[in-house]
């Protein structure tokens, strides 16, 4: 582990800081998380991760430049579990309140924020929060836009202040965060803490179930697509170690360590990356507080008695309760701190201890396996692992010899550190293997050698504190022989806790923050890119004289105004070739001609051009913001006539509500605008039937207008400058026609199976016809070669497979309606999306979050897309949520409205 220059982080952190208040929003949601009195241990949800990300957000909070920190988390209101984790917000208490109190204003500090999805009364567990993530993102983004303001009011003049990152935390919450760093376009920073392949790999080695049998019990493939997913949109992943990096890391489709090396060279040679992008990973061991902690110099023969002017202080409860197992409670402890969990290999070490004759002479063995109350009243894995240990306890007669509580507190947990190290213990942890291992630097700082498993963090750790032993945790006698090393020679135990206490700082908090801090000023900022003024009317971050050239280039020129727009050549991620560099000169004359001409000069602040509504009257800002409902058409049909017939039902049920101007309509889509206009053409349909037009699978958004002489359709330019993160532009595109080129070369002469689409190619959607849907690789096949060669995009196969779509990350369907709330105030509750029974590859993203879905049954019934998946739908989409209403076979427009009308819509 490299050592952190504490100056050189400190000095580049207060170069960025200097004048700003920053927002930092992370996110962490298993468990049970709160300030105090943390129930760790109370299940494997409820561990180090929550002890972690509560001490990080309270420490960044006290570091000067940081204004607000929010740690998003799920508000459980269960009667399993106490009222505190149902409380909306809570303020952690500062680390240095003193000097904080100084800098403090209205809603600065540090804060837990629950925000409700899932089950209203039930606590979950992490395998089963999956389908309920979209309702997280929905109900975070919530939150964060409305903190936005308050804190520009307060320290922004007025204009909101955006996160500076968004720091997700384990597969679930990285899962969250690239939905809400898309969203806002902000950068999103991810931390693992365990990861799913490696996992998995640990299962499959152990060969106790199979792998149908780890992914029913653990949604392990879930999991990892989220993963992937995180190292799709994530600007930087921090790891505690390197091991991580090379061992955990490179299982990944997304992350390969040697061309993470040769991306960033080229980025620093300013070469060409050919539209290849790769998260920077970044190695920040965990941070602890040790200001408050007093080793222990005395042992248990050396403890002198009270007097009347310095009486003694009592013993800890804990230390009673732990002693009472022990015939001689004076020998030295041997600590073990790990739920009753197979990977943590606590069965090992009673073996170990108990055929180790010498060292059950010397030593006692303490296991602190969380708290119970019974063991039929743990969970099944939990429960076997316990009562395999009280049967090792029962074969070694080890009575008198082990420690097993049922109870502690965390308040407890320092206190039997300091036990441990006043019998001059030693701690372990025989994992086999761990991510970081905080607990080996608590034990350090309470004057603990230790003994620990080396694969994966520990490694690190002992690299910098030098204060124990590592073995391999498969060799129980290697195991047995260190523990006897370090508890018989104490001159060597001496000297492993005084190393341990010299070095210890370096995973103090302040430094972990300091570090921290700094990685994210490298980030490049980013943030809506509008903003507006008190009168409602909207300003520009790049509407001034003062507009360069790359300004115009990367947004005017995404503004179009007729069908033939979206057949522009890419240019995303220009290629520094000549013959690039002189078409994208010519783009930019163009460009600037274009504006010279006032072609956009009425469009440039809003985006787009309001058309004039005769039901709602005519402003400045789109119709659909003044709706109080929005009914999005998404139903993914083989034919243009099955969607005409769908989407006028619902068009006639709605009739009545859409002359008056209460509701509107919004199509998305897979068809580019074109195809959309002839869509509607052939179905004698308007494009002001519609407020806006979601178009190419989500990478452009489009809002009707009778004011262009041009067209119907207006593009809003600051979209697209809101996806194009990570978008490869020439470099994909080229990167596709010869992963097409290569499929076809497989066919018989002449034969090709799947084309480019020039007619219907954007900027931001390369679009392919697949004459023989069939034959070319499967979804998630496709997916994993885009990540393989660090191509970040979202491959969408659309129209029952005969059409393939690759669009930019940060875009899709669902992600554009979370666009019109950020921009637009569209309130999405008040959203309903109409599907089919199944639909494009991107269908289970429309199933989920706050809005109302509508199922209609029998439309793309036999869709074969998914019959691929790497996971059933029924483990990401929530059929038994309120919010979502399933139609049956041939239902009509009036059963529709019926429904609607049974879950609230329309009422009022």
């Amino acid at each position: 582990m490299p050592r952190i220059s504490s100056v050189d982080a400190m000095e580049t952190w207060a170069s960025y800081q200097k004048g700003k208040k920053l927002y930092i929003v992370l996110i962490s949601l298993h468990g049970l998380i709160r300030g105090e009195n943390m129930e760790l241990g109370r299940d494997s949800d409820t561990g180090g991760q929550v002890k972690y990300v509560v001490e990080l957000t309270r420490a960044l909070g006290s570091m000067p430049g940081v204004y607000r920190v929010d740690l998003l988390t799920r508000q459980v209101s269960s009667p399993e579990v106490d009222s505190s984790y149902g409380e909306p917000t809570e303020m952690l208490t500062p680390l240095n309140s003193e000097s904080f109190m100084e800098d403090m204003g209205e809603s600065s500090g540090s804060y837990i924020i629950r925000i409700p999805f899932g089950p209203k009364d039930k606590y979950i567990e992490k395998e089963l929060l999956w389908p309920y993530i979209p309702e997280f993102v929905d109900g975070a983004l919530n939150h964060i836009i409305q903190m936005s303001k308050v804190l520009g009011e307060q320290i922004g003049d007025g204009q909101p202040v955006w996160p500076v990152a968004i720091h997700g935390h384990y597969a679930d919450a990285g899962d969250s965060a690239a939905l809400l760093s898309g969203a806002l376009n902000v950068p999103m920073l991810f931390t693992g803490h365990s990861l799913g392949r490696d996992k998995l790999e640990q299962l499959l080695k152990q060969g106790r179930i199979s792998r149908d049998e780890i992914n029913t019990t653990y949604k392990i493939m879930r999991r990892i697509e989220a993963e992937e997913l995180a190292l799709d949109a994530s600007e930087i992943v921090i790891t505690s170690t390197r091991q991580e990096i090379e061992q955990q890391w490179r299982l990944y489709d997304g992350f390969d360590p040697i061309l993470e090396r040769k991306l960033r060279a080229r980025i620093r040679r300013n070469v060409s990356c050919y539209g290849r992008f790769m998260p920077r990973m970044v190695i920040i061991p965990p941070g602890m507080e040790f200001h408050h902690i007093v080793p222990h110099d005395g042992d248990m023969d050396g403890e002198t008695e009270g007097n009347e002017d310095h009486p003694r202080t009592p013993d800890p409860v804990i230390w009673s309760e732990i002693m009472r197992f022990f015939t001689n409670p004076r020998k030295p402890m041997i600590l073990a701190l790990a739920r009753p969990d197979p990977k943590k290999n606590i069965t090992t070490l009673v073996k170990a201890f108990g055929e180790c004759r010498p060292l059950r002479e010397l030593a006692n063995l303490t296991l602190i396996m969380g708290n119970r109350d019974g063991i039929d009243e743990m969970s099944s894995t939990s429960a076997s692992v316990l009562l395999s240990i009280l049967k090792l306890i029962d074969k070694y007669d080890l009575y008198g010899q082990v420690a097993y509580p049922k109870h502690h507190k965390q308040s407890d947990v320092p206190d039997i550190y300091r036990l441990a190290a006043k019998t001059k213990g030693v701690f372990i942890n025989p994992a086999f293997i761990e991510p970081f291992g905080l607990t080996l630097i608590e034990a350090a700082a309470y004057g603990l050698p230790i003994v620990a498993t080396r694969n994966g963090g520990p490694v690190d750790i002992h690299r910098v504190l030098d204060n124990g032993l590592l073995v391999d945790p498969h060799d129980q006698q290697s195991i047995a022989d260190a523990l006897l090393k370090l508890v018989a020679d104490k001159q060597l135990w001496a000297k492993c806790r005084q190393n341990g206490l010299k070095n210890i700082h370096l995973f103090s908090w302040p430094e972990h923050c300091k570090t921290y801090l700094t990685k994210i000023a490298s980030c490049k900022p980013r943030h809506p890119q509008w903003q507006r003024t008190d009168d409602g009317t909207e300003n520009s971050d790049t509407d001034s004289p003062g507009d360069s050239l790359r300004d115009i280039q990367d947004i005017s020129l995404n503004l179009k105004f007729s069908l033939d727009g979206d057949k522009n050549e890419a240019s995303g991620n220009p290629e520094n070739s000549d013959e690039n560099a002189v078409d994208g000169k010519s783009k930019l004359e163009n460009a600037v001609l274009t504006w010279s001409k006032g072609f956009v000069r009425d469009t440039r602040k809003a985006g787009f051009t309001e058309k004039s509504d005769q039901s709602t009257g005519t402003g400045k800002f789109p119709a659909l913001r003044r709706r109080k409902h929005i009914f999005v058409i998404a139903v993914d049909c083989d034919t243009n006539t099955d969607t005409l017939e769908t989407a006028g039902k619902i068009l006639e049920a709605f009739g009545k509500e859409k002359t008056e101007g209460s509701v509107g309509f919004i199509l998305s889509t897979s068809m580019s605008i074109s195809e959309v206009h002839s869509f509607l053409v052939s179905g004698g349909l308007s494009p002001t039937d519609f407020d806006a037009f979601v178009c190419n699978s989500g990478s452009d958004l489009y809002y009707s207008s009778l004011t262009s002489e041009d067209s119907p359709f207006v593009l809003d330019l600051y979209y697209h400058s809101h996806i194009e993160y990570r978008w490869g532009g020439e470099g994909l595109r080229k990167s596709l026609v010869r992963w097409a080129a290569s499929i076809n070369d497989k066919m018989a002469e002449n034969e090709r199976i799947i084309v480019e689409n020039e007619q219907v190619l954007t900027e931001y959607c390369y679009a392919f016809k697949v004459q023989k849907p069939g034959m070319v690789p499967p979804i998630k096949e496709l997916r994993k070669l885009m990540r393989i060669h660090a191509l970040r995009c979202h491959v969408i196969y659309c129209q029952n497979g005969t059409k393939l779509n690759v669009i930019p990350i940060m875009a899709s369907r669902t992600q554009a309606l979370r666009y019109l709330y950020v921009r637009w105030g569209v309130d999405l509750s008040s959203i309903v999306v109409f599907v089919g029974e199944s639909g494009d590859t991107d269908y289970e993203g429309l199933l989920g979050g706050v809005h109302k879905t509508v199922i209609l049954k029998g439309v793309c019934a036999s869709n074969q897309l998914h019959a691929n998946r790497t996971y059933p739908l029924t483990d990401v989409v929530p059929f038994d949520s309120p919010n979502i209403v399933q139609m049956t076979e041939d239902c009509s427009g009036s059963d529709i409205r019926s429904s609607l009308e049974n879950v609230g819509v329309l009422k009022g």
